[in-house]
């Protein structure tokens, strides 16, 4: 334990301590409990796109091969016949911390030939932007989940430190500096009495 001074002025800045670390504890607390919640929703919602992605994954599974064997991913020049173009994303806020918010996802189709393409490739390419869509919005919410994550780590150290150390300590450090202060002040009421008899001795 730190060494404190047993003085009055010692005294009041930890009483003035102990009000601070009471006073922003269930702040703490709140905000834990806030973030627990959007942890467990935020990991709800990966585990549902996890299962959508398997799903899309396993339907995509038979387009892949008639893909490959016949080159129709690409177009006449070799480009694929599909592509992301932009990723839309915003930024909200949960309990103080900034996430990316998922938005949407522009896909760019190139033109192929309507007359030798199968009549399939456009059901495939529906099926490719849905699975690369889920992709992209599993990317997002992981990122949101490890900031959520990460803040509440933090948050709980913090409510830790305040319950189990600083209140505790700082209640101990009052109650120990009061002891003193008590017994210093009895100390000087008895030296004050035996110094009175001294005097009220020397006098007769």
């Amino acid at each position: 334990m730190a060494k404190i001074k047993l003085t009055k002025n010692e005294l009041k800045k930890k009483k003035d301590a102990l009000k601070m670390y009471q006073r922003y504890l269930p702040t703490l607390q709140l905000k834990k409990q806030q973030l627990q919640v959007e942890v467990r929703s935020v990991q709800t919602r990966l585990e549902q796109l996890e299962a959508r992605k398997a799903t899309l994954e396993k339907e995509y599974d038979i387009w892949i091969a008639v893909f490959s064997e016949q080159q129709m991913a690409r177009t006449l020049k070799g480009e694929p016949l599909l592509r992301i173009s932009s990723l839309k994303t915003d930024t909200g806020n949960i309990a103080g911390v900034a996430i990316p918010i998922f938005q949407g996802v522009d896909f760019e189709r190139q033109v192929y030939d309507l007359y030798t393409a199968p009549p399939w490739v456009d059901s495939a390419l529906i099926l490719m932007e849905q699975l690369l869509r889920t992709q992209m919005e599993l990317e997002v919410v992981s990122k949101q989940r490890d900031l959520l994550a990460h803040e509440l780590r933090i948050t709980t150290q913090r409510v830790n430190l305040f319950e189990k150390v600083k209140i505790p300590e700082t209640i101990a450090d009052i109650r120990r500096i009061r002891i003193y202060l008590g017994d210093q002040q009895t100390a000087q009421v008895v030296r004050g009495k035996i110094a009175k008899r001294k005097v009220e001795g020397a006098e007769r």
